[in-house]
């Protein structure tokens, strides 16, 4: 399939400035997601979309591709699309560039996701063993159909078990948020309002939802840590440590 991996970078983070730029085992964090994208099998490019000059800078010093993109987007999924234009690839990935333990193969399996021609959207999600990361608002819930098609997305712990205990265990899934794109979905996404639901759990998904795309969830055995603070980036400096 022709895809392209097309990674958002802010400078101005409002809970971490600088984030993408800040050292994680002597590489900038951005520079730790590029290279896990560019180690993906199924991605014939990978390019940073920036608003920033310092990031463009650094990010072509490591020998990454990476444009210049509009300072007012509202969303990343908006600098992507804007970064898409510049390409012709039919299938576009949505790569968070603070997901520095991000694994090239969760990167294939939501290409592969955009084998099913009915889905306009494809992303990951993983089982939850934890009562605590199942109540967690951090944590994004999913639930989804057989055919693997997401039914909705809440920072609520979902499904509810209304026997109480653990039974909501065997079908409570953490939303991992990377998303491959059809290049006519990522576009039309792109150019909807904000809907209800979207505005009142803070999640740009259930816009999709909310308009009647599909998106396509795959089950992976991985998982993804994003960084929001500099806290976030310490416990990854951590788990980095532990598995070198």
């Amino acid at each position: 399939m022709d895809a392209v991996v097309i990674i958002p970078a802010r400078y101005l983070s409002s809970r971490f400035p600088g984030k993408a730029l800040a050292p994680l085992k002597n590489r900038p964090l951005l520079q730790h997601v590029f290279e896990k994208a560019k180690s993906c099998r199924l991605a014939g490019e990978v390019i940073i979309a920036t608003d920033s000059t310092e990031i463009l800078e650094a990010a072509r010093s490591w020998g990454a591709k990476a444009v210049m993109t509009w300072a007012g987007h509202p969303s990343g999924t908006d600098r992507v699309a804007e970064a898409a234009k510049e390409t012709g690839a039919g299938i576009i990935v949505n790569l968070q560039g603070d997901e520095p333990v991000i694994r090239p193969e969760m990167i294939d399996d939501v290409i592969m996701l955009m084998a099913d021609a009915s889905a306009d959207i494809g992303t990951l999600v993983r089982r939850i063993e934890t009562v605590e990361e199942f109540r967690d608002p951090n944590v994004v819930k999913a639930v989804f159909d057989r055919a693997g098609r997401a039914l909705y997305f809440s920072r609520s712990p979902i499904p509810f078990s209304r026997d109480g205990g653990e039974g909501f265990l065997p079908c409570a899934y953490k939303h991992i948020g990377m998303y491959a794109y059809r290049r006519e979905s990522l576009f039309r996404l792109s150019g909807l309002e904000p809907t209800r639901l979207e505005q009142v759990e803070k999640l740009e998904q259930l816009r999709a939802l909310e308009n009647g795309m599909v998106i396509k969830v795959k089950e992976s055995e991985f998982d993804s840590i994003g960084v929001d603070t500099p806290e976030d980036l310490e416990k990854v400096e951590k788990w980095l440590s532990s598995y070198s």
